[in-house]
């Protein structure tokens, strides 16, 4: 672990264009849930949760994991007031941890958002695949409609064209209300086959099957709240409203998915749910509001379905155009990636790149026969969520640290107790998932308990590279160029 280092002051820091806005709680949330797309979640995740981990007691590990992150939150909104950057987790990391740390946490940060896309353009093919093949049009495979898709993304991120906040907030209203419209049918209507009860949050049903693996997709619902930081120089008062859209959106995320995925449960009874989750989980939530809205909620929950996961792709491939921008021009990465676009003042290269790696995966998942929900968007969430509680565990240590040597905030809780709990909570996380990772893709033995074998220890294995892989960088960088070495998470913080 190296020195702490502080921020510099602004008469050191290079010169830059800055954003600036007047942006509140209310704005910045729902741009940041509505990029996270809930629907994504309701309809991917909660179905493979409920089938691959605890089933019935899946929606008490939303509210777990829930708990856990708003510890992490309370650290994460103390160092926003210390580190005054609109950065992400490498930004802190480099400033608690120090530089390689920071490094290798941004290749880390980089796969779990790449993951995550990949993992979305399969369950997006899979959806667009069977709507048009329902609807009367031609059977054409998943793989097709997923490469279609990354292309438009690729071009509008070429364009530096982005789904504006407005249009981001009307879709998450869609969102949320369609699903608060089945729950709310599924409670009042008087149809649920077994009646309501509290069965999922019963302790002998939160911890049977594979709660480890049920984790996995409750802890991945949340990926991307953290970016709430990402708005302070465009925030109203960055220091009260960065703070306050995260819990915000932390709790807000928590309650409505533990709702929903209760709702989902009582749709069909908890002695039913495995069974009809088996069976299709892809069109799970498609059926259940056919079941319960009639085919006009069947269409609208369809429709948002596609639109929430196209709006969810093009944020995380502008998400990672932005990371490997920023790292190209710290020459962490080809000189090209940072280049500027003449017309569209956007990272035209780096969007290609994007678009290329992307289409490559699609294209390889293709080849090996993968299914699009089964495998390829369970596999890729699974190593994204891995990655992820790894990064929020990092943060909360270099918080904690950060603090300790600084002494800049008195608060105990702000800076020792909540990040030391959210630590524990999420290396806690981290663990589990890693060791019920075999079991999310299949690596088994005849017995039925999990061993690594090559798809897991692949996937496992990418994870090692990156880590490995930045603070070998960070190694190389500071003997050959440290003047670019010592600019690191200021050239990354943007």
């Amino acid at each position: 672990m190296t020195t702490t280092s502080e921020p510099k002051a602004e008469s050191e820091a290079p010169t830059r264009r800055g954003l600036s806005g007047s942006l509140g709680v209310g704005a910045i949330v729902l741009m940041v849930v509505a990029a996270a797309s809930p629907l994504t979640v309701i309809g991917g995740s909660v179905p493979l949760g409920i089938l691959l981990g605890n089933g019935v007691g899946f929606p008490a590990l939303f509210a777990a994991s829930a708990i856990v992150l708003l510890l992490f939150s309370v650290g994460l909104a103390a160092m926003t007031k210390k580190i005054p950057k609109p950065g992400g987790f490498f930004t802190f990391v480099g400033y608690g941890l120090g530089k390689p740390s920071g490094l290798a946490t941004a290749y880390v940060a980089l796969l779990a958002y790449t993951t995550i896309q990949v993992a979305v353009y399969g369950y997006l093919g899979f959806l667009l695949s069977t709507t048009v093949a329902g609807l009367g049009g031609p059977e054409v495979a998943w793989w097709l409609y997923a490469l279609a898709t990354s292309a438009i993304v690729g071009l509008l991120g070429y364009r530096h064209i982005d789904l504006s906040s407005k249009v981001l907030g009307v879709l998450l209203i869609g969102e949320v209300l369609i699903v608060l419209a089945l729950v709310a049918a599924v409670v009042f209507g008087g149809s649920a086959p077994e009646g309501l009860s509290v069965e999922p949050f019963l302790p002998t049903n939160i911890f049977s099957g594979t709660p480890g693996v049920g984790l996995i997709f409750a802890i991945a619902a949340f990926i991307g709240f953290e970016s709430t930081v990402i708005f302070r120089d465009e925030a109203r008062d960055p220091d009260r409203t960065i703070p306050r859209a995260t819990y915000t959106a932390v709790i807000g995320i928590g309650v409505f998915y533990t709702l929903a995925s209760w709702g989902i449960i009582m749709a069909w009874g908890p002695t039913q749910v495995v069974g009809i989750a088996a069976e299709n989980p892809g069109a799970m939530v498609i059926t259940t509001t056919l079941n319960y809205l009639g085919p006009i909620g069947e269409i609208i929950i369809n429709t948002l379905l596609i639109t929430s996961m196209f709006a969810c792709v093009l944020s995380f491939h502008n998400v990672i155009t932005r990371y490997q921008y920023s790292m190209s021009n710290a020459k962490l990465l080809p000189g090209r990636l940072g280049d500027v676009h003449s017309k569209h003042l956007s990272p035209h290269f780096s969007s290609l790149a994007q678009t290329a790696v992307a289409g490559i995966l699609i294209v390889v998942f293709a080849i090996l026969g993968l299914d699009p929900v089964l495998a390829v968007f369970t596999w890729f969430s699974g190593i994204a969520t891995l990655a992820v509680a790894i990064l929020m565990a990092a943060t909360s240590l270099a918080v904690i640290v950060y603090f300790a040597r600084s002494r800049s905030d008195s608060r105990p809780w702000n800076t020792m107790v909540a990040p030391a709990l959210g630590l524990v909570g999420l290396v806690g996380a981290a663990v589990i998932i890693f060791v019920n990772f075999p079991f999310l893709v299949g690596d088994v033995n005849a017995e039925g308990v999990p061993v690594f074998g090559v798809v897991s220890t692949v996937l496992i294995g990418l994870l090692v590279v990156c880590i490995g892989g930045g603070y070998l960088q960070a190694y190389l960088l500071k003997r050959r160029d440290p003047a670019s070495y010592e600019q690191i998470t200021e050239a990354i913080s943007g």
